[in-house]
């Protein structure tokens, strides 16, 4: 039976819209499986960030559900529909912004939105959506005259700009200082939250995943291997925080715990009251990423608490 995107995703108890699913999605190039039959749900609404090392299958997971790419097995459903069917109607419904990408170098930016705002039905304004991203002082260069910084705020204007009910950004912030990352990741935030936009996101910047991502999938050779929030990722890589805090005689101590709260619980009664230095620091996404894909992570070392308790008395 195919899942349509306009049907449920039963989950915990809990159902869910669907704005893209995949079933035994398969890609095939010669004898090698770029994807091995990927299952994937993201639910309308939500900021999904597909994670995974290169030659994972992002890419090719991605090109398959803009359309663009034909797979080789599986069903696929984006926005209730078949990307292979490539209806114009739904192709409006759509936001893409790209890794990299090129336009006639003489095209005025200001110009280039206001034209292809025309070709949707309520667009965002291009001045409004100028200043959203950082352009307004550029608006009557020409594209050949941007940095690649610039560049790349205009490549996310042109993929939102027709206000689209799911976008796919590649990399989106690749180029942007802080201050217009900042921005843009508020922007993000207000699409989803106040339009209900679906969003998912890839990225190498864990820091950005981490901040933005309601869900986070991490993809694996062709497969997904893990799905959820930070927190029920960094559960099921059991990764530890960190709890630091400073002993009766003074000294730092540091320990990595499964439970932070049952520590601090410990340690409140050890002190029987506030605990000097006290600092719990939660996994991060990166540290979580990097133990789910085995890559090779800083040796840590544990405190006994016992025995620091010990020592303390």
């Amino acid at each position: 039976m195919t899942v349509t995107a306009d049907a449920v995703s039963m989950a915990g108890g809990r159902t869910y819209d669907l704005a893209i699913c995949t079933t035994g999605l398969r890609m095939r190039y010669g004898q090698h499986d770029v994807l091995d039959g990927l299952d994937l749900e993201v639910r309308r609404g939500e900021l999904f960030a597909l994670l995974g090392p290169n030659g994972a299958g992002k890419s090719t997971t991605i090109e398959i559900l803009e359309g663009y790419r034909r797979r080789s097995a599986g069903t696929v459903e984006v926005l209730g529909v078949d990307p292979e069917r490539d209806e114009p109607s739904w192709r409006a419904r759509i936001g893409i912004v790209l890794q990299s990408s090129r336009d006639h170098g003489r095209w005025r930016i200001g110009d280039m939105l206001d034209h292809f705002a025309r070709h949707y039905a309520d667009p965002f304004d291009p001045a409004e959506l100028m200043e959203r991203v950082g352009l307004t002082a550029q608006a009557y260069q020409t594209l050949s005259t941007l940095s690649g910084g610039q560049r790349r705020r205009l490549d996310v204007a042109m993929g939102i700009i027709g206000r689209p009910d799911l976008v796919f950004l590649d990399e989106p912030t690749t180029g942007f200082d802080p201050a217009a990352r900042r921005d843009f990741h508020a922007l993000l935030t207000e699409l989803r939250d106040e339009r209900g936009m679906t969003i998912v996101l890839t990225t190498h910047d864990m820091t950005e995943a981490q901040q933005l991502a309601d869900r986070i999938g991490i993809l694996q050779t062709g497969r997904l291997t893990a799905v959820g929030t930070l927190d029920e990722l960094a559960a099921a890589a059991s990764a530890r925080s960190e709890v630091r805090w400073t002993d009766k005689e003074g000294v730092a101590q540091r320990l990595l715990t499964a439970d932070p709260s049952q520590t601090l619980w410990e340690l409140h009664q050890q002190f029987n009251g506030p605990i000097p230095g006290i600092e719990v620091r939660r996994p991060t996404l990166e540290n979580t990423y990097l133990g789910m894909v085995g890559a090779d992570l800083p040796e840590e070392t544990d405190t006994d608490l016992t025995a620091a308790r010990t020592e303390a008395s």
